[in-house]
């Protein structure tokens, strides 16, 4: 169930950092909350591998996504989202990450559910073979990143991956929808550099976000 809210009394531009169709409905739905968002695809590069691993790689290539893209269009609010493979310490989970990149630069960060992987897919994904590669070959569909999503089929259509991107974003609004409380958002100096220091694929990523 969605968080009540009341109704949005303002326009917002809204660029998102891939041409997903995916990722766009999902960020209409939850940017409602704040906005009434005009929402615009953005083909863009991530500046990570096209297999993220690590926190660091989703979070980077998310963040990527949402300075180009607001670069680009000049709008409100750049959104980017990646989609990877992290380690919890006792086992690989795939999530989703949503970066927020406001016309002040500043950032906010959320993630999704995160949801485990069959072993021998995670082994082909730590190899940087693409999960939606392993996942078509698997299910002989193609084109699930565009539709269900693999989170849809391991579900059966129960969650989706629209269903996962709209819960990063949303995460990742709390900040913009309770200004009074978060005061003080990072700068994308601040998270650009944070980035740099800890991410090993920082070396893939454009040098002007870095």
């Amino acid at each position: 169930m969605e968080a009540a809210a009341s109704s949005p009394v303002h326009t917002c531009r809204v660029a998102v950092g891939s041409t997903n169709p995916v990722k766009a409905n999902a960020v209409r739905r939850a940017f409602r909350l704040l906005c009434n968002a005009e929402i615009e695809k953005v083909a863009v590069e991530s500046g990570v591998p096209p297999q993220p691993v690590g926190f660091h790689e989703v979070v980077l290539g998310a963040f990527n996504r949402a300075c180009r893209a607001l670069e680009r269009t000049g709008a409100d609010y750049g959104v980017g989202v990646e989609a990877g493979l992290v380690d919890t310490g006792v086992e690989y989970i795939e999530l989703q990450a949503a970066v927020i990149v406001n016309r002040e630069k500043r950032v906010s960060i959320g993630f999704s559910q995160g949801f485990p992987l069959p072993a021998d897919w995670v082994e082909r994904v730590l190899a940087r073979m693409e999960l939606g590669e392993i996942a078509a070959a698997t299910t002989k569909r193609r084109g699930l990143g565009e539709r269900l999503g693999v989170i849809g089929y391991l579900t059966s259509g129960l969650v989706t991956r629209t269903d996962l991107t709209y819960n990063a974003v949303l995460m990742a609004l709390v900040p913009l929808l309770n200004p009074h409380l978060y005061t003080r958002l990072p700068s994308a100096r601040e998270v650009r550099e944070r980035l740099k220091a800890g991410c090993p694929a920082a070396g893939n990523a454009p040098a002007q976000y870095l």
